[in-house]
């Protein structure tokens, strides 16, 4: 029983988190969105990929325009469906997945990251940190109102302060 459980371990050793960030082609029409997002988790299971969250594609404008050639033909996209798988998966099998990706069409670009498995998504919060580099705010003084010069009186306060 030893033996089987050190191999058990090792099978733990060899598996780590991933994420798998993916564009996919603008042509596809909204009611296909979930089937190529379905064909993706069913590829990552098919590997023996244990998924741990997900986010369904979604429309967005690509910050610069992105070629792929599809059948021999250049194709240039300004906007994608952008969605993400988080997964558990063999090391070698990452391998296997990122030639099969490769190969699918209606992919426009992917990128496949270790991470950890706790969710790492970002939220707004207050950083007290960000506080200390930022300059103190001024409190701005009330603005005195200008009133006309008289120059009679001008001339006097002149003569009292020289006289003085």
């Amino acid at each position: 029983m030893e033996i089987k459980d050190k191999k058990e371990v090792k099978e733990d050793t060899d598996s780590r988190v991933y994420e798998l960030g993916y564009l996919l082609v603008p042509s596809i029409s909204p009611e296909d969105v979930p089937v190529n997002y379905g064909n993706i988790k069913e590829l990552v299971s098919s590997l023996g990929g244990e998924i741990i969250s997900d986010e369904i594609p979604r429309s967005i404008t690509l910050a610069y325009s992105m070629i792929k050639v599809i059948s021999n033909i250049r194709n240039k996209f300004t906007t994608a469906y952008f969605g993400w798988v988080k997964f558990i998966v063999d090391t070698q099998k990452v391998l296997e997945l990122k030639k099969k990706l490769d190969l699918d069409p209606s992919i426009i670009r992917f990128l496949i990251l270790k991470t950890v498995k706790e969710n790492t998504i970002a939220s707004k919060r207050f950083i007290r940190g960000d506080m200390l580099h930022r300059r103190p705010l001024v409190k701005k003084t009330e603005i005195e109102v200008s009133v006309p010069i008289n120059k009679e009186e001008l001339d006097k306060e002149i003569d009292a302060l020289i006289e003085a």
